[in-house]
């Protein structure tokens, strides 16, 4: 799940295994509830299940999310899909996607978070404007031969292509028009690409330049402390 914003500050660790694995459930139920729960004919529940075995996901807990999307399983909670949207410390903009059984859990906990870092959360349509929806895959080169991304973007049919900033070796970001993004992923699949996202997402249009050390490492912790949050599953911001 989208985290392209990834802190150079911070190492990384293992300590919060339990909250990612209900991170993991929560994005396969909604995957299912949205597409089905075929992962062969739906990308996004493929991706998400193979997300959570490379995550250590027992299976019982990826079948009971798939269950619960597409309705095998009531348990009285729903899952639903909500935005947040403010300003991140130095006017960084900051767009905070949630899946949640409980908005009136999750709303106050995200103006907390908020709140604590000196930022400043926003009305829906407040920072919206400063991104681009697109359609974003994400992948691995084929082993098998050289390539150059910025042709195999234009093979594909993407509109633009970047080196991932996640510490993943060797990941690239492929950019299309939302409508497109599973023919580009087809595409790079049949390319010999190693797929790891595909998805809809948000692109800034333009980052924020021109802050200190200090005040970068303020945004991130932020970030941080955004993504710790158990409902969060995707940040988007203009770092």
């Amino acid at each position: 799940m989208g985290k392209g914003w990834k802190n150079p500050f911070k190492a990384a660790n293992a300590a919060k295994k339990g909250a990612q694995i209900s991170k993991l459930a929560k994005e396969i139920t909604v995957a299912a509830k949205l597409g089905g729960g075929d992962p062969e004919s739906n990308p996004r529940l493929r991706l998400a299940i193979n997300t959570a075995r490379g995550e250590s996901v027992p299976k019982d807990t990826i079948e009971r999310a798939i269950k619960k999307g597409t309705g095998q399983l009531e348990d009285g909670k729903i899952i639903e899909e909500v935005m947040y949207e403010g300003y991140a410390p130095h006017q960084v903009g900051v767009l905070v996607e949630c899946q949640t059984d409980n908005r009136a859990r999750t709303a106050p906990d995200i103006r907390f978070i908020f709140k604590k870092h000196d930022a400043q959360m926003g009305e829906q349509g407040s920072v919206a404007w400063m991104f681009d929806r697109v359609g974003l895959v994400e992948g691995i080169g084929p082993q098998n031969r050289d390539f150059d991304y910025e042709e195999e973007a234009i093979e594909a049919g993407a509109n633009e292509v970047e080196k991932s900033q996640t510490e993943e070796a060797g990941l690239f970001s492929f950019y299309t028009d939302p409508e497109e993004v599973n023919n580009v992923q087809n595409a790079l699949s049949e390319r010999g690409w190693e797929i790891k996202t595909c998805e809809l997402s948000y692109k800034a249009k333009n980052k924020t330049e021109n802050l200190s050390e200090e005040q970068t490492k303020e945004v991130y912790e932020f970030l941080e402390a955004l993504d710790d949050n158990e409902d969060t599953s995707r940040i988007h911001s203009t770092i």
